[in-house]
């Protein structure tokens, strides 16, 4: 699920580089966000002065992979390292109407509307959650453990990272290097599609280069996204149904209350047949969330329906660098999925 305990969500975030639009205005919250980011990017120290020679070792070489051998924008991004008392980076707010999934955008200057909001201060992030609850929407709030500043920083990388698999690290650093690489603006759900489908691939393909398909590494993958699968499935099943709801005639207040009851229903269904979908304990907590329309909304954002780009890529050749060529030719004057299949067919 979306959040740093069962599955990263990376997040695009790029206050740091808006402190000039703030001025010395002391309440802006693009220089309050600029300057905790600006604190933390002062205390980087190059990769190479970590005493775990192994992670520094596998940062660079997944590094070189994504650069060198899959065609990711040449960056510094990932050579520096930050210590962190925490096992995330910053608290991101969400939000969507209460009686479907129409979802509340921030507007930022630079990257445009985005339909989220970071904060390195988890309580700021829990007032803005009151501010949105009081115009009677339905938020969520959820770690995450990196983001990209889309070329304007180097990202580094922090502590707690030191403790993640080398496919989770080659997926994340992936992930964010495809945001510096190509960031469509106005095209939110595509960027976010876009680096959820090459960060995945792209480790996939570390793991097999490294490792080989015989590894229990390369397993692990198959292993662990299938059983994400199988949550993203019953996920957007539960959608389908409320959106059902959703587009019918009936009044709010009787939507809203069908709307409870669904969920409820779901949270019963999921636990009943947990172990004949799953193999592992990963997702138990499902039912115990206060699960509403914004946390639903983000496997809307993240995982479209229609395997867009699993098929793309299937009908492509398989050839990742390519794919990863044909996105680079993206602009902002089509849709960048149209633009995307006319240059994979050139």
């Amino acid at each position: 699920m979306p959040n740093s305990k069962l599955y990263f969500l990376p997040v695009m975030f790029a206050a740091g580089s808006l402190l000039a639009a703030c001025g010395l205005l002391s309440g802006c919250y693009t220089l309050k966000q600029g300057a905790a980011l600006m604190g933390y990017l002062s205390h980087a120290v190059p990769l190479e002065q970590v005493e775990d020679r192994e992670f520094v070792e596998r940062i660079n070489d997944i590094r070189r992979f994504a650069m060198e051998e899959l065609g990711l924008a040449m960056s510094k991004n990932y050579t520096r390292y930050v210590e962190l008392d925490r096992s995330y980076l910053a608290a991101v707010v969400s939000a969507s109407a209460k009686d479907s999934f129409r979802r509340h955008d921030w507007h930022f200057p630079v990257v445009g509307a985005m339909p989220y909001k970071g904060f390195f201060n988890v309580e700021d992030a829990r007032k803005e959650r009151a501010k949105l609850e009081k115009k009677d929407l339905d938020v969520w709030v959820r770690g995450v453990d990196a983001f990209s500043t889309l070329g304007w920083f180097k990202d580094p990388l922090y502590s707690y990272m030191r403790e993640y698999s080398a496919a989770r690290l080659a997926d994340l650093i992936i992930h964010e290097l495809v945001h510096a690489t190509v960031f469509v603006k106005g095209q939110v759900q595509f960027n976010e599609e876009l680096a959820e489908f090459i960060g995945s691939e792209g480790s996939r393909l570390y793991i097999e280069s490294r490792y080989g398909i015989d590894s229990n590494e390369y397993r692990e993958i198959f292993t662990s996204k299938d059983e994400y699968q199988k949550y993203v499935a019953f996920i957007q099943e539960l959608i389908a149904e409320l959106n059902i709801l959703y587009s019918s005639d009936i009044e709010r207040e009787e939507k809203l209350k069908e709307k409870d009851q669904i969920i409820n229903a779901a949270k019963e269904r999921f636990d009943a047949e947990y172990e004949s979908r799953f193999s592992n304990d990963n997702f138990r907590g499902f039912s115990e969330m206060p699960v509403n329309n914004a946390f639903l909304e983000l496997y809307r954002l993240y995982h479209s329906q229609d395997n867009f780009f699993a098929g793309l890529y299937e009908r492509s050749g398989r050839n990742l660098p390519a794919f990863i060529a044909a996105a680079k030719k993206i602009t902002k004057k089509e849709d960048a999925r149209t633009q995307l299949e006319k240059a994979l067919s050139q």
